[in-house]
This record gives structure tokens, C-alpha cells and sequence, in this order.
């Protein structure tokens, strides 16, 4: 699947790597369990993505519980929209 591809995803919280790569930064996603996320930072200038952001926002303000960007969406909204972003 493609979006794997751009999606870097750890499989499990003890796994988790901290490197990221140039030009990507990490989100965590998910309603109850949150998965970990490595996205391209070109996300950052799409309209959409920008919408997420804004519900960060108000959802989590500047507290983030998992220690980093939280995007609260199902997994499966977030895969959709990186995937279109990936297209486009």
C-alpha cells in the first residue's frame, strides 16, 4: 500500500524509534489508543491538514498528553486524508 510508504507508523509504544527524518515530524492519532505517525512537513501548508491542527487546538490547547502533536481523528480519517495529500 503506498501510503505505508509515507506513513511511518511504530508498531508498538516500546518500539518507538526516536529518529525522524528530514523534513517529517511525528504526530499521535486515534481516538482511545493513539498511534504514532510520521508525517512530511509539506502536510503542514494543506488547507485540510490545517483543519486538523485547529482541532487540536481546541481539543488539547497547548497540552499534548502523548508528549507530542496529537490529531484527534479516527486512524482510519487520518489515513485517508495523508493518503489524498500524498496524491496531490
Amino acid at each position: 500500500m503506498a501510503i505505508h510508504k509515507i506513513l511511518r507508523r511504530s508498531l508498538s509504544a516500546e518500539k518507538r524509534s526516536t529518529h525522524i527524518p528530514k523534513e517529517h515530524f511525528a504526530v499521535y492519532v486515534g481516538e482511545s489508543e493513539k498511534k504514532r505517525f510520521v508525517i512530511p512537513l509539506s502536510y503542514l501548508k494543506n488547507p485540510l491538514f490545517q483543519e486538523l491542527l485547529c482541532q487540536a487546538e481546541e481539543e488539547f490547547g497547548f497540552h499534548h498528553p502523548m508528549g507530542g502533536l496529537t490529531i484527534p481523528c479516527s486512524e482510519e480519517s487520518f489515513i485517508d486524508l495523508t493518503s489524498h495529500l500524498s496524491r496531490t
